[in-house]
């Protein structure tokens, strides 16, 4: 993924979109979005990553986890990375992702970008027999200023896959919010799921500020459903967004 030149200031959050090139698939199956996840957590590093040697680790870490009895303090597979930017929010679409990053080391955003885009983009290439980038020259950013910016991208990053469901939604309008919200809540690619308090990625992303800021697990699911009644919202305030 090549570089931008734009400077991201460390302490400052991004919503950031990156897309596959001609709007191919990213994700062509389920082993691809795991793929991914494990992208998201591991180039999260300022240290060189093996990949190879991460993913023989942490089945090790796996075994050794079920021999932990209940109580048992013992601490495995502890998180010793030098973490780049901290991961808010993400969710996975078949040919984009979406992402709100904190930048907490100069240079982070940039960086961990060009990790994940390079790692997930030889992957990709070596599986599917292709040669060439996998996404686009540049991923797109814009930065959260205040609070209602940051709830809104927040609603608006997970609210995405019902695109996936209901093609259409944001010109068409939704036809059933229930059943709308049952397909977002069940949605495994993103991070709303950790969120409620269904542990799904926990680790892949940093929450604690987020659900202060929104006001627990229930507030978060009440923030979706307005997002949802309300939908207008989103296609008046495209400039909050990236598309």
């Amino acid at each position: 993924m090549p570089r931008r030149k734009e400077q991201f200031n460390t302490g400052d959050i991004y919503h950031i979109v990156v897309r596959a090139i001609d709007g191919n698939l990213i994700f062509k199956d389920v082993k691809d979005h795991f793929r991914g996840i494990f992208c998201l957590y591991e180039f999260n590093n300022l240290k060189p990553v093996n990949i190879t040697i991460r993913r023989r680790d942490r089945v090790v870490e796996k075994k050794r986890e079920k021999l932990i009895k209940p109580g048992d303090r013992t601490i495995l597979g502890s998180d010793e990375r030098n973490k780049l930017v901290e991961i808010l929010a993400f969710c996975f679409m078949p040919n984009h992702t979406h992402l709100l990053i904190k930048q907490i080391r100069d240079g982070g955003v940039s960086k961990f970008m060009q990790k994940v885009g390079g790692g997930y983009g030889r992957y990709f290439n070596k599986k599917y027999e292709r040669k060439g980038h996998v996404f686009q020259d540049t991923f797109r950013s814009v930065a959260i200023r205040d609070d209602k910016q940051l709830l809104a991208v927040f609603n608006y990053i997970h609210i995405n896959p019902l695109s996936i469901s209901e093609p259409g939604w944001k010109e068409k309008g939704i036809k059933n919010i229930k059943k709308s919200i049952k397909f977002l809540e069940e949605y495994k690619w993103s991070s709303l799921q950790d969120y409620l308090g269904k542990k799904n990625f926990s680790s892949v992303t940093e929450r604690k500020f987020l659900l202060e800021t929104i006001g627990g697990a229930i507030k978060c699911k009440d923030a979706v459903k307005n997002w949802l009644e309300y939908k207008k919202s989103i296609i008046d305030n495209k400039n909050l967004f990236l598309e």
